[in-house]
């Protein structure tokens, strides 16, 4: 059984007579997820004394590329550390030398041993993007629009040594929106993740850590590339949010003569009456155009696409897609030919 990690009584009325005083901050965060975190942290004048990302990686050419976090702390001028390990004596050293309040961390990538999570004086406080205990993981974002939830948030929470299994200290509830991107969601969830953890710390002695329940949701596993491939023996219904959800990566997409086929945008059809003759117990991933306007037989279902990519092309509408060449009528997409 996993050891909870909670502040003892003496730490918590500290916090009490710290009110009102800026903290002293370690911040652990690595994508663009964290940037938001890590500057209204610096906004609201807390003493981010050094950060820790992920190790530089090789892009183009075999560059190295810095991450976007450590670029942020450069210009900050906030030391950088990229540890490739966290049980190193040395990293453990320098943490403690910081004598800091609070680690924060944001889609950090490392899990931190107990040594590190025991370091700080008022805890290591996470931020996570789901109203836990759902959608524990790493793409909570992305697999809250495929699943068809109505709201989503931000959790900031107490680190323990489980993978987002700590207290509960504040939930931020949002509605997601019905054409809601894994792209535009990110962006208000990161928004909000910044202004979660300023009011976390200004109101850390009035809140009291809730031990989280069992979750109601699968793991929020990392989203792969071939994740994207469209299944249509599911519903359009289902079809859609795959779309929204894998936008602007991996992308939703299948096969058209050959050639990579990505769909941006999507509905399923509420009026066929403009597709006749077709049978919607026939091979799913048939795709048809009529009137300007392309749809895809699904199980029971038929979705219309709005926005469309093919393979060496841009991304256009169907209409635009529909002036420069003809579907092939009742093509299976998904076909190696």
């Amino acid at each position: 059984m996993l050891k909870r990690y909670l502040i003892p009584t003496d730490r918590l009325r500290l916090i009490g007579s710290r009110k009102g005083i800026k903290m002293k901050i370690v911040f652990m965060g690595t994508p663009d997820f964290s940037l938001e975190p890590l500057k209204e942290l610096v906004k609201a004048g807390h003493n981010v004394s050094l950060v820790l990302t992920r190790e530089d990686k090789k892009r183009n050419r075999g560059e190295l590329t810095p991450t976007p976090v450590k670029e942020l702390a450069n210009s900050l001028n906030i030391p950088v550390l990229t540890p490739s390990k966290m049980k190193d004596e040395e990293l453990i050293k320098r943490l403690k030398a910081e004598n800091a309040d609070f680690f924060v961390v944001v889609a950090y990538g490392k899990i931190l041993p107990r040594e590190i999570l025991d370091i700080p004086r008022l805890g290591c406080i996470n931020i996570h993007a789901s109203l836990l205990p759902e959608y524990r993981g790493a793409a909570p974002i992305q697999w809250s629009i495929i699943d068809g939830r109505e709201k989503t948030g931000i959790t900031t929470m107490l680190m323990d040594e489980g993978l987002d299994t700590g207290d509960i200290l504040k939930q931020y509830e949002i509605i997601i929106d019905k054409k809601e991107t894994g792209g535009s969601l990110f962006e208000r969830l990161a928004i909000l993740g910044g202004e979660a953890i300023v009011d976390t710390i200004k109101n850390f002695d009035n809140i009291k850590p809730i031990p989280q329940g069992e979750t109601t949701t699968e793991y929020a596993k990392m989203i792969s590339k071939s994740m994207g491939e469209i299944d249509f023996n599911k519903s359009a219904v289902q079809i859609e949010r795959l779309i929204r959800g894998m936008n602007p990566w991996p992308s939703a997409y299948t096969k058209y003569q050959g050639k990579v086929l990505k769909i941006w945008d999507a509905a399923p059809a509420d009026d066929i009456s403009e597709i006749q003759n077709i049978n919607l117990n026939e091979n799913y991933g048939k795709i048809y155009s009529f009137n300007n306007r392309i749809f895809i037989i699904c199980n029971s279902s038929v979705l219309e696409v709005m926005s469309l990519q093919l393979e060496g092309k841009k991304k256009m509408s169907a209409k635009d897609f529909l002036l420069g060449r003809e579907i092939e009528q009742g093509y299976v997409l998904g076909s190696k030919v």
